[in-house]
């Protein structure tokens, strides 16, 4: 079976000596599950693994039970450590109070139970920690799968990873493209919004949610601003409004709203968002076209294309912290800007033969920019670029 490069991570986490507990974070559908399973398969410390799924938000001893569990399996059996795992714990209330009595009761006795936690609302899981785990944790991101480890593990083709994006659970579905679409919207799209988004926080206007979401994934790769996006948009509200929906959507690893890149912080917030999904399925299927019709669609493709690159982007700055961006004076664009420290990278996009602007030229002689480059015709090879591991551009 396939083993994406998190494993690895998780298993040397979990084969160190106890010392902080482990946090595997992540959006819906990205095998966080799965990947844990292959990584406890292969220990020799014993482990119980549980999950939150089914128990009622407001029964937090559950989570003292299972802890109870795993000392009574270490007491009573000849084993120097145990593992214990719990699956969707931010759906517990006060999950995090719990977890912290009973990971410092265990250090204080010196109990050896190394604790990995899972979940896929990075809303909740972040406040949780922020209130009462620091000092207590380490968090390994898991994004959504990258074209190199679908065509590894599936066989996809770079233009299937365009149109079809990287959901390893509907891989074997492409071919009957009706049903590939309603796992989309009901599995992934749905569930996340009702299950996550909308039991997290306060949502006044849930259906408006669902609309800002639909039309910042259609506009993936895009720059529209948010007063243009109330014109689209039944009952929207302000700007405000918006703004709080697209920060729901961005920490469910659905969409996100990409700033412009300025050394001033206060033109970077008042500038138009860019959209960008974090995984091209959520952008395919608004597009109205089936997979044959996109390829031959050039504007259509293009546009795909594009978003797709962005894809890679925004989901390397979640796994590793870095900071995306687009710029733009006037009609010159650089499509992406990546930011590591005080280094910064400059990426231009192009699907096919298209017509040379001097946004890269542009950029650099204003910026200075750490490399610039084009992803696609005439530039590094898009299955090349979806390759690369982002961080090594800043090396």
């Amino acid at each position: 079976m396939f083993e994406r490069a998190y494993c690895k991570v998780i298993r040397e986490r979990l084969e160190e000596p106890r010392k902080f507990v482990q946090i595997v974070t992540g959006p819906r559908q990205v095998g966080k599950t799965t990947m844990v399973k292959q990584v406890l398969s292969s220990l020799k410390t014993p482990w119980l693994m549980y999950s939150a799924d089914d128990v009622p938000t407001s029964q937090r001893e559950w989570i003292s039970d299972c802890w109870e569990n795993a000392r009574m399996k270490l007491r009573s059996g000849s084993i120097d450590s145990m593992v214990l795992v719990i699956d969707e714990v931010q759906k517990i209330s006060g999950w995090s109070e719990v977890v912290k009595k009973m990971w410092d009761e265990d250090s204080f006795l010196d109990t050896q139970i190394k604790v990995l936690l899972l979940g896929s609302s990075r809303v909740l899981l972040e406040r949780g920690l922020a209130d009462s785990m620091a000092g207590r944790f380490e968090t390994i991101r898991v994004p959504h799968w990258t074209y190199d480890e679908m065509h590894k593990a599936f066989g996809f083709t770079l233009e299937q990873f365009v149109y079809f994006g990287g959901y390893p659970a509907v891989a074997e579905l492409i071919t009957n493209e009706e049903r590939w679409a309603e796992y989309i919207r009901s599995s992934i799209i749905d569930a996340t919004i009702n299950k996550d988004v909308l039991v997290d926080a306060v949502v006044n206007k849930p259906a408006l949610l669902r609309q800002t979401f639909e039309l910042a994934a259609a506009y993936s790769g895009e720059i529209l601003s948010l007063t243009k996006m109330i014109g689209q948009l039944q009952d929207a509200g302000n700007t405000t409004t918006l703004s709080s929906y697209l920060r729901l959507l961005d920490d469910s690893g659905l969409v996100c709203g990409l700033q412009k890149y300025a050394v001033d912080n206060s033109r970077r917030r008042a500038s138009a968002p860019k959209y960008q999904v974090y995984n091209n399925a959520l952008k395919s299927i608004f597009c109205e076209a089936s997979f044959k019709e996109a390829l031959n669609d050039r504007k259509l493709w293009g546009h795909l294309f594009e978003s797709a690159i962005g894809c890679h982007i925004v989901n390397a700055a979640y796994s590793y912290r870095l900071k995306p961006y687009y710029w733009r004076d006037s009609n010159n664009e650089v499509d992406f800007v990546l930011k590591s420290g005080s280094k910064i990278v400059g990426m231009e996009v192009k699907s096919s033969h298209e017509k040379y602007t001097q946004g890269l030229t542009l950029f650099r002689e204003q910026f200075k920019p750490h490399a610039a480059f084009v992803v696609g015709y005439e530039g590094i090879p898009a299955n090349d670029f979806l390759g690369i591991d982002l961080r090594s551009l800043f090396g």
